[in-house]
């Protein structure tokens, strides 16, 4: 990733500094000496919430030490380390995550903070992990919250607004074993089985048709494979790629290989760019128990929403209690838009993808391209006025606020 924009490249970053200081220390004084100030992680954001015209910095630098506190199943982390590195550390030592987005390769506090997932009907996003935080205040104090402090639950999802995390610790549990499948032409009406029938599946579809043109189902390595004739679809006889033309050697093994979790539950490995970055993402979290007619609403535009797909993934997540993530309260379909790399093209169908599912109450991915009204965004979430409340009391001068973020939760 280039300092001066994001990974995908639509986003050059407006900061007049950049900073990779090599101690919290060194931090707290830039914090403090900074009327705006933001940290990047991975680049893996669509949009401009993160983008700020002070100084943005990078924890590429701090301390790298991972600690591993076998008693209480946690693991302490830096900020900007990429899950991918910490998947592999833990493993060697017998432990894991309760799960894994489908890119290895982006940091931890910069999922956490925009509620990044993965999948599976009983599993959390990535934020839920999270048994603690470090982080740097607007005063450049450095403030430690773990679950017991009364508003946590606001601290996690918390958009870089509260400060600059340095810090994280995650929730462990002993390793595991994956295999992964997949099936070809899954029948729309078979969907919701699909979703529910192994620890995390995705079904990508292009919407030329209802039908999902592939089923990636990884199950726990002890559960049964799925039979032929399973759900109408046929087995997959070689590896494939989520986005047709792309090449599988940067996917994770299939063919129901079993392989530890962290070589299983991301779609890409570690140790290959999943792609060049040439597209654009959005992805919309709808409550569970309405995801065939939100769907049936998508198909009335689906003749509008094809021809600038690359690909699209529909995923589940548990619901949690954290103040903003898209899982608020509610069990959740995830209805992910890989697009091409054109917004001109590509802003319109968004904002039709928006009117059809706004009767389903849609959260968007707070990371990717959205163009919701902010009341609408914040009558889907309960405890936003809590949230905007938390950010003045932490930030009074503004120093963490961006544009972006201001649209959101005006002063």
């Amino acid at each position: 990733m280039s300092t001066h924009r994001n990974w995908a490249g639509n986003v050059e970053y407006a900061a007049r500094a950049h900073h990779r200081p090599s101690s919290v220390d060194e931090l707290r004084e830039l914090v403090a000496g900074s009327d705006r100030i933001r940290a990047v992680g991975s680049g893996h954001s669509f949009n401009r919430l993160g983008d700020t015209t002070g100084d943005l910095v990078t924890l590429a630098g701090l301390p790298a030490t991972v600690r591993l506190d076998e008693q209480r199943r946690v693991v302490e982390v830096p900020a900007a380390m990429r899950y991918g590195d910490l998947a592999t550390w833990l493993h060697e030592r017998g432990y894991a995550l309760a799960n894994l987005a489908s890119l290895p390769h982006i940091s931890v506090a910069g999922a956490v903070a925009t509620g990044t997932h993965g999948s599976g009907e009983t599993v959390g996003n990535l934020a839920t992990a999270v048994a603690g935080l470090e982080l740097v205040t607007a005063a450049g104090e450095l403030l430690t919250v773990d679950r017991t402090d009364a508003e946590y639950a606001g601290m996690v999802v918390s958009l870089g607004a509260l400060g600059i995390v340095t810090r994280l610790s995650l929730d462990v549990v002993p390793s595991y074993e994956v295999r992964q499948y997949v099936r070809l032409d899954l029948p729309r009406d078979a969907l919701d089985e699909a979703l529910a029938s192994a620890y995390s599946v995705s079904v990508f579809t292009d919407w030329r048709s209802t039908r999902g043109t592939q089923v990636w189902r990884k199950q726990l390595a002890d559960q049964p494979a799925p039979p032929a004739d399973w759900l109408g679809t046929t087995a997959a006889d070689r590896p494939w790629h989520p986005v047709p033309g792309m090449p599988v050697v940067n996917c994770t093994e299939q063919l129901g290989v079993p392989g530890p979790w962290h070589e299983r539950l991301p779609h890409f490995r570690l140790g290959f760019t999943p792609s060049n970055g040439e597209e654009l993402q959005s992805e919309y979290h709808l409550p569970r128990a309405v995801a065939a007619d939100a769907l049936a609403a998508l198909d009335e535009v689906a003749h509008l929403i094809a021809p600038v797909t690359q690909i699209s993934e529909l995923r589940t997540v548990a619901a949690d209690d954290l103040w903003l993530s898209p899982q608020y309260g509610r069990d959740s379909l995830a209805v992910h838009f890989t697009w091409i790399a054109d917004s001109a093209a590509v802003l319109p169908v968004v904002a039709e993808v928006e009117r059809a599912l706004a009767p389903f109450a849609p959260r968007p991915h707070w990371g990717k391209v959205f163009t919701m009204p902010t009341e609408t965004i914040a009558a889907t979430y309960p405890r936003w006025a809590d949230f905007a409340a938390l950010v003045t009391r932490l930030d009074p001068e503004g120093r963490f606020r961006t544009e972006e973020f201001d649209r959101l939760f005006p002063r």
